[in-house]
């Protein structure tokens, strides 16, 4: 110290002082000592850190500032004289923070701990004016009055210290800033942060543009920050208790594993980054992104898997549609939005997004009409594993009688029926495992589950197709096919066909994860589809609709047949026409002809229809080749008496023994 130690008014802490130095190792602990001088202001450097010691309404009164309360410091503070007994008790380098003393009256000592004093106060603004109306970033501990000890005048809501313009170059088409652009800026910003001076900053960079940053240089003061605001277009609060968010009609709360895990990856100052992205373009399906706000968050290094997550509010907010909590990892043209890591969590006008990573977030809307009913939806799910499940097992009855006992002797019809329920197990098979893929969160696996399963369907609509333009050959040749390598010829067309669609679309990037939404956010379903819409109507719906009109003809073309030959009582029974026309209806794929009533007030009644049939459509085929197999057997050496009954065996061999003809040449 400059002054004279004879003009301290502490003069006699000297002998004290003298013994504490001396004290044996101190126990290597560093240790700090500071007159203060009641209602004395301390010099210019010290005025962020030191204490001050001020009377009030007859009270001792000690202001610290927030520097002190993030740190461990044990703070002794004695008032009154006569204080050499209680110095020389102090002295003892075991003496843990529990040290009171009052020597009647005349000193007292009040032993605290800075990291715990003020741990639990609320900003108190009314007590901090009367005090000083000029006091800002400190806590006031009342050394007299022991039932309420500290008051903070450490406003939690704060505006950022100075603003800047970022003179960076946005190009906009039509309005929206590329993604890619927005990439660019976001990825800059560890720059960025070294050009200017301070701890906070408000950043302008274009129209719709805008951001808050705050930096950390003390790795001691890290705590959980908040950005707060009340419109798309109004400046943003940094906001340090997340107990004041609730007067916000939007926040951003970055937490303190953010920063700690930042500080594990070499960044030498930590830093927060919130940008506003007005008018960000939009993805490739034309998403509604809720009040047209994309919020970034940047932190100079990649930040994921947080157990402590980072939250989203939306408050008071008005909307129509489905809202669904989603990131974009910033790879890319156009944003690719996924709901991986993100939580959506809905309470009346309230919309909360709990994510674990941060990167680009936004709250995407689903229309209404799009949407169903979590009870729906679980029930739909249950419907279609249990029928995938017993059409698995079914068809592979199918297939192992197929392979093991009658491959050799199979006709035509055969293999065109055994072909078809190859695709359509694939097709089971790959959508009972397709939920599971798309938990994994794997964008590679997930995209090829969806080429799969993609592949699978086309080929299923390929063979109903077949199926019926050999029924219509047959009837039309009077059962003779004499197509050179037909079945050859129509293997090609049905397995390379799917093919040539499936790779073009993976080439194009439209296989990815999908959500189907409910009117409850956390009952949505992943899976593994189409990200593209109109993609998905031209490629499956329009396909199937001509496929759906090739087969509906055949079926009705046989029906009229069948008609005509139960008039003639070639077919003994009501009984035997019903199992036929399941058969045709299962193999000419025609239950999926209801979802084209999936809409307005038929679309549940349509969906419970479609999936009900075509869950079961494996089962019901084992059933037709079960009964066809068994009465075919009972009259394969059986030679019909009259010309009709070897029409109908010769024309709809595929509805009797699909092997008889193959037996009885031998």
């Amino acid at each position: 110290m400059s002054q004279d130690m004879e003009d301290l008014p502490g003069k006699w802490f000297i002998p004290w002082i003298e013994t504490l130095i001396t004290a044996k190792n101190l126990h290597k602990k560093p240790r700090c000592i500071v007159f203060l001088q009641e209602n004395t202001s301390q010099p210019e450097c010290f005025e962020k850190k030191w204490p001050r010691m001020v009377q009030h309404d007859g009270s001792h009164l000690l202001l610290i500032s927030k520097w002190h309360t993030k740190r461990n410091f044990q703070l002794y503070v004695l008032t009154g004289s006569h204080c050499n007994t209680t110095l020389t008790n102090m002295t003892d380098p075991n003496r843990n923070c529990t040290y009171n003393h009052s020597d009647e009256g005349s000193c007292q000592v009040r032993c605290l701990k800075t990291k715990e004093i003020c741990k639990e106060t609320r900003y108190n603004k009314e007590v901090c004016r009367q005090i000083d109306p000029d006091i800002k970033d400190k806590y006031i501990i009342n050394l007299t009055n022991t039932t309420e000890n500290c008051f903070k005048c450490d406003n939690p809501e704060k505006k950022p210290e100075i603003d800047l313009k970022w003179n960076k170059t946005v190009n906009e088409e039509g309005g929206k800033v590329g993604a890619a652009q927005a990439a660019e800026i976001m990825n800059n910003m560890a720059d960025f942060i070294t050009s200017f001076e301070g701890n906070s900053a408000a950043v302008s960079v274009a129209e719709g543009i805008s951001g808050v940053l705050v930096k950390i240089p003390d790795p001691v003061d890290i705590e959980e920050i908040s950005f707060a605001y009340n419109s798309p277009n109004e400046s943003m609060n940094i906001v340090e208790n997340s107990d004041y968010l609730g007067k916000f009609s939007r926040s951003v709360s970055v937490s303190k594993e953010a920063f700690e895990k930042a500080v594990s990856l070499n960044i030498t100052v930590p830093f927060a980054a919130l940008f506003r992205f007005n008018n960000l373009a939009s993805d490739e399906l034309n998403s509604t992104v809720l009040g047209n706000e994309v919020l970034a968050v940047e932190m100079g290094t990649t930040i994921s898997n947080l157990t402590d997550k980072m939250y989203i509010h939306f408050r008071n907010v008005t909307y129509e549609g489905y809202p669904s909590c989603q990131s974009w990892n910033g790879e890319g043209s156009r944003p690719n939005w996924t709901d991986y890591g993100c939580e959506t969590i809905k309470d009346g006008n309230n919309i909360m997004c709990e994510c674990s990573h941060l990167t680009f977030f936004a709250i995407l809307l689903a229309p209404p009409n799009v949407t169903i009913s979590s009870s729906d939806l679980k029930n739909l799910t249950t419907i279609t594993q249990v029928g995938c499940g017993f059409s698995l097992f079914f068809l592979s009855i199918v297939l192992f009688m197929h392979s093991l006992l009658r491959r050799t002797n199979a006709s035509i019809s055969t293999r065109i029926l055994i072909y078809l329920v190859v695709a359509l197990y694939l097709l089971n098979l790959s959508f009972l495992i397709n939920n599971f893929v798309a938990k994994v969160r794997n964008a590679v696996g997930c995209k090829i589950m969806a080429a799969v399963m993609h592949y699978s369907m086309l080929a299923t609509f390929t063979w109903f197709a077949v199926q019926a333009f050999h029924l219509c050959l047959q009837l039309h040749v009077g059962g003779k096919v004499v197509i050179p390598h037909y079945i050859l010829k129509v293997s090609i067309i049905s397995w390379a066909l799917p093919g040539v669609v499936v790779t073009v679309l993976l080439i194009l990037g439209k296989y990815g994860e999908q959500v189907i939404y409910t009117d409850n956010p956390q009952d949505n379903v992943a899976m593994c589809w189409i990200t593209d819409i109109d993609v998905h109507y031209i490629v499956n719906i329009g396909y199937y609709a001509l496929v759906f009109i090739f087969t509906f003809t055949a079926f009705i073309v046989m029906m009229v047949w069948l008609f005509c030959l139960k008039r003639n009582g070639q077919i003994p029974t009501n009984r035997h026409s019903i199992g036929v026309i399941l058969g045709l209806c299962c193999m000419l794929g025609i239950g999926w002809g209801f979802a084209f009533f999936a809409y307005g007030v038929l679309q549940i009644p349509a969906y419970y229809i479609f999936t009900i049939l075509n869950s079961f459509q494996g089962f019901f085929l084992f059933i037709y080749y079960y009964r066809s197999s068994h009465s075919g057997e009972t009259a394969s050496g059986f030679q019909g008496s009259n010309s009709s009954s070897s029409t109908l065996k010769s024309n709809l061999d595929i509805f009797e023994n699909p092997y008889s003809n193959r037996l009885e040449k031998k």
